[in-house]
């Protein structure tokens, strides 16, 4: 393989042609891995040096390993995942599915050569269940003398879903939260005049984005001090970015002709991704406007043959009353001895 390496933004644009391309054929097809998504990120979060790496077989991309290098807490040199924050639930480096053998242990390789800068640490955060890189990496690793160490980093909970919401309700929900999520339903649809949609086409999208960044804020303090600045320009431009290629899921639903809650979710590989979320704790808390409208979401998700509804990262309470089942998320870190 032949391995080529950008350390500035053009290499975004070198493989652009590719990169979605490729994605597709590997075990680790995410929206957080998207051209689309990683370069946003890098524009609006990145910081220090970014060291993209692409390997060719003759002439065809197989692989990406999409890193930044930076200084760490501790003032050592470390590599981690372009995206490699909270706000990317799943990354992982970017491998054509049957190749990861070989790509790994090429990656090993330039990593121990005088042509990689001087590095202490690899961090490879948020990597799914399904990945072969917590497994079989660290194990390569080893072999080269390195000290790579696999951890449980977090749970994704998801559904996966049947073929119709009855089923849902029937096979899915305990007879418990099935009753709640019907008496919420309707009790809020005789209680208040309630309409929920999705944005589209026809909305104004700059004017939605201000409505999900407002409750959002108003949701609780710790999503305040999360929505600082910087962050509010990232939601803002991977909104704008998303909708751009299609995946934008923005839901609101409003009570008596206001924007009670919201929920941002992305559309990708025939799963929705339920990513963040906000609400007017003031206004209408008894009707649980945030439970209806994950429930219809649910219902639209469904109805539009989706196969996953994911949750994303984080094991709140709320997401297994909605029936959701855990699956892992790892987080490698190599050292040098």
């Amino acid at each position: 393989m032949e391995l080529k390496i950008f350390t500035d933004e053009s290499g975004f644009a070198a493989l652009h042609d590719d990169w979605n391309a490729l994605l597709a054929r590997s075990r680790a097809n995410t929206l957080f891995l998207t051209w689309q998504w990683q370069t946003t990120w890098w524009r609006c979060l990145g910081e220090g040096d970014l060291w993209l790496l692409a390997w060719y077989d003759a002439g065809r991309l197989v692989a990406i390993a999409p890193l930044y290098l930076h200084n760490d807490d501790a003032g050592q040199r470390r590599f981690d995942l372009v995206g490699c924050v909270e706000v990317s639930d799943y990354l992982d480096l970017i491998v054509e599915d049957g190749r990861e053998e070989a790509v790994y242990g090429a990656l090993l390789d330039w990593l121990c050569s005088d042509a990689c800068p001087t590095w202490h640490t690899i961090g490879l955060c948020n990597l799914a269940e399904s990945s072969l890189t917590h497994r079989r990496l660290p194990e390569l690793a080893a072999g080269r003398g390195l000290e790579a160490v696999t951890s449980l980093e977090d749970v994704c909970p998801l559904i996966v879903l049947p073929d119709s919401f009855e089923a849902y309700l029937q096979e899915i929900l305990s007879k418990k939260q099935r009753h709640e999520v019907r008496r919420k339903l309707r009790r809020i649809e005789e209680e208040a005049t309630v309409r929920w949609y999705v944005v589209d086409a026809a909305s104004e999208l700059n004017q939605e984005i201000d409505a999900f960044v407002h409750l959002h804020r108003l949701s609780k303090q710790e999503k305040l001090g999360f929505m600082t600045e910087d962050m509010e320009a990232f939601f803002r431009a991977i909104m704008q970015t998303m909708h751009d290629a299609g995946w934008l899921y923005l839901a609101f639903i409003e009570v008596n002709g206001a924007q009670a809650a919201a929920m941002l979710s992305f559309i990708y590989d025939n799963r929705l991704l339920v990513y963040n979320s906000g609400y007017d704790p003031a206004s209408y808390a008894e009707l649980s406007p945030g439970i209806v409208l994950t429930t219809r979401i649910i219902e639209d998700a469904i109805q539009r043959g989706l196969r996953v509804f994911d949750f994303l990262q984080g094991n709140e309470v709320y997401k297994y009353r909605f029936g959701a089942q855990d699956t892992a998320v790892y987080s490698t870190v190599i050292r040098r001895m």
